[in-house]
């Protein structure tokens, strides 16, 4: 559909989303070259407001006769005044933005912006895709170096698959190891180890913060509620690359009471156990603690009766379903009217099984089941045990 647009000439507001590398400014630059708008670029990083008025200026001048295609980098950085002043310019059409955001743009993006433009999502570019692009760099890089320049097999393929999906980080690799390589007999040897090297740590697309550690952090949390071992494993080690232990650790905390829960209530101590070791220990070492919760955590029996449970009571509560409580439950010295204060509570420990039946839920809830015994072994147990006691069917 991109590719309709800019072959019919179609001037719209568009707003690129997606990882650095895939090619959004280059499409603004392809739209650029096709329309008889005066081109204007600026980086929401360092351009201000007193940089949108002054493009704004020569709307409708002899400087921007056809109007100005306003190409806007890194738009999550402007703040809402800055986006706000573009508004009245997209509306009467003498301002077509195209705006380029690698974060979310629905979390980032003024929304009154949003509703006049068209957001094109862009994916991170396969490796297969990428491998043209090495090739051809490579390429130049022979055309051009004095002395003759070969690689080893396989370095292509290396370069694309180490960069994860970043075509401008494909190039600038290819840049670096042909300035590294060193000279042998008179020739250049781009080698498959310094590839390797080079690209070690490229494959990986972390921003903290960003959409990018909430996906994987999201992974990990679904992983672990999925029972598999092998994705949590692979998701932790995610985190641990990027250096980040908070956010494992606040996933796993949680997924010990959200998906094990009560089909394993040790869960929790046992991962709380885990996180604060990793927290003492620090990286490399904190890798022991956290995979051995995270593969606890994905291999326990699973019940999230602790999730229905507490979210129906408290579904019951924000609609204003609550009521007085029980007089058998208030403090003995609730009522100083001076009339008579007896509450008729029954101490439960006084009675055989440590339980005696009375009402404890306020008068308008009376009969509401908020928690469901779970089907796991540990739950099912305790069910069995308070139907005996209560006498209850089972």
């Amino acid at each position: 559909m991109l590719r309709r647009l800019i072959e019919s000439g179609t001037s719209a507001n568009m707003i690129f989303y997606g990882p650095s590398g895939t090619g959004k400014t280059t499409i603004a630059n392809i739209i650029a070259a096709r329309t008889n708008k005066t081109l204007h670029r600026l980086n929401a990083t360092t351009a201000s407001l007193s940089d949108v008025k002054d493009i704004l200026a020569d709307v409708g001048t002899l400087l921007a006769p056809g109007g100005v295609l306003l190409y806007l980098d890194e738009i999550q950085y402007f703040n809402k005044k800055q986006q706000q002043s573009l508004l009245e310019f997209m509306e009467n059409g003498s301002i077509t933005l195209i705006a380029s955001t690698t974060e979310n743009p629905y979390f980032y993006v003024y929304g009154a912006l949003l509703s006049r433009s068209t957001v094109f999502e862009f994916k991170p570019v396969s490796p297969e895709e990428t491998l043209p692009a090495v090739t051809r760099a490579l390429g130049i890089l022979q055309a051009r170096s004095e002395l003759p320049l070969s690689w080893e097999d396989g370095v292509p393929e290396q370069i694309a698959t180490s960069c994860g999906g970043d075509v401008r980080k494909c190039i600038n690799a290819c840049e670096l190891l042909y300035a590294s390589a060193e000279v042998k007999h008179g020739t250049l040897t781009l080698t498959l180890d310094d590839a390797a090297q080079l690209a070690q740590r490229s494959a990986m697309r972390y921003d903290r913060g960003g959409d990018a550690m909430y996906d994987c952090a999201s992974a990990l949390m679904k992983s672990l509620r999925g029972s598999d071992p092998d994705a949590a494993l692979h998701y932790l080690a995610r985190f641990l690359e990027a250096g980040d232990l908070v956010t494992p650790c606040r996933r796993l905390l949680c997924s010990a009471s959200e998906d094990v829960g009560l089909a394993y209530p040790q869960a929790i101590a046992i991962v709380k156990a885990c996180v604060d070791t990793a927290m003492q220990l620090g990286l490399p070492e904190a890798q022991l603690p956290l995979a051995e919760a995270a593969i606890l955590l994905a291999t326990a029996p699973k019940s999230n009766s602790v999730v229905e449970g507490i979210g129906a009571a408290w579904a019951d509560v924000k609609a204003g379903r609550t009521g007085d409580v029980p007089r058998q439950l208030q403090n003995v010295h609730a009522d100083t009217t001076g009339m008579d204060n007896r509450q008729n509570y029954k101490y439960p420990h006084n009675y055989p099984g440590h339980w005696v039946r009375q009402q404890y839920l306020p008068d308008a809830l009376k009969d509401a089941c908020y928690y469901r015994y779970g089907d796991n072994k540990t739950e099912q147990a305790a069910a069995q045990y308070w139907q005996k006691i209560k006498g209850e069917e089972a």
